[in-house]
């Protein structure tokens, strides 16, 4: 038995943020996450009155929301920016706010199959930190698997990624971009989904190096170095993102957009 699957399913639940209301709770969440309790450069929180932190991405963008289960808490979000139907030719973020290195081009990957990640922030209660006596605090434990031995579920970025994968399947993403700060990429490492940075450390919300990711490459390695957690990414694979004849439309935001910032 996998005792992340399990773990994940007692705990967590991935929801798709498809309707005005869902959405609106990821506008929120972002808004508590970035603006009150990290306080991020770019995300004061005087720009944003409403109490929602949105952006011009977001009308082409798959969103999701983490539920904690036993409290019905939403708890975490992620996004994927899709390529813009309206606008083919408008840049991802990666391509604004970072320099790209000279052996990676960007025009070589399959643009309609790529996604930037963003967004993807998990709500400080839940987030692993230490405490005065060592031990880690706001862990999820599922149970003992052997006198004094709590199994826990790795941590809750990973839940987050549960939904990137299902989003990527969705709308046939197979590369992902994103700009994120290395000690997240550290962390994604230990669970086989270290991406490869492609550009020097930049200020952007802080510092951010660039980074891109072949969804098969990583998978198929995770499949051998780490299959309990791919089991859980893929539904024992029976969830695998890969390129079809045509892109599925998105759920459009930009109704619900406006209506917020009315």
């Amino acid at each position: 038995m996998n005792d992340i699957v399990t773990a994940f399913n007692e705990y967590f639940e991935v929801i798709d943020a498809d309707t005005p209301e869902l959405l609106r709770d990821v506008f929120r969440l972002r808004y508590q996450v970035l603006c009150i309790e990290q306080r991020l450069p770019g995300f004061e929180a005087s720009r944003y009155p409403d109490g929602y932190e949105h952006d011009d991405y977001d009308v082409h963008s798959s969103h999701i929301l983490l539920q904690h289960r036993p409290s019905g808490d939403f708890v975490g979000t992620a996004r994927l920016i899709l390529p813009d139907p309206l606008s083919p030719e408008k840049l991802f973020p990666i391509e604004q706010h970072t320099q790209l290195d000279p052996f990676f081009n960007i025009n070589r990957l399959p643009r309609q199959h790529t996604a930037e990640v963003s967004r993807l922030l998990i709500a400080r209660r839940f987030r692993r930190r230490k405490s005065d006596n060592g031990k880690r605090e706001n862990e999820i434990v599922v149970g003992d698997s052997a006198p004094g031995k709590p199994r826990r579920f790795p941590h809750p970025i990973l839940a987050l990624v549960v939904g990137l994968i299902r989003m990527s399947a969705t709308h046939h993403i197979t590369h992902w971009l994103s700009i994120m700060d290395p000690a997240l990429n550290r962390l994604l490492s230990l669970y086989g989904l270290q991406h490869n940075p492609v550009g020097p450390l930049t200020e952007y919300h802080g510092s951010r190096q660039p980074y891109h990711y072949d969804l098969s490459i990583m998978l198929d390695k995770m499949r051998i170095n780490h299959n309990q957690v791919w089991e859980l990414l893929t539904d024992y694979g029976s969830i695998v993102p890969m390129r079809p004849a045509q892109v599925p439309s998105q759920v459009p935001v930009s109704a619900i957009l406006a209506d917020i910032e009315k």
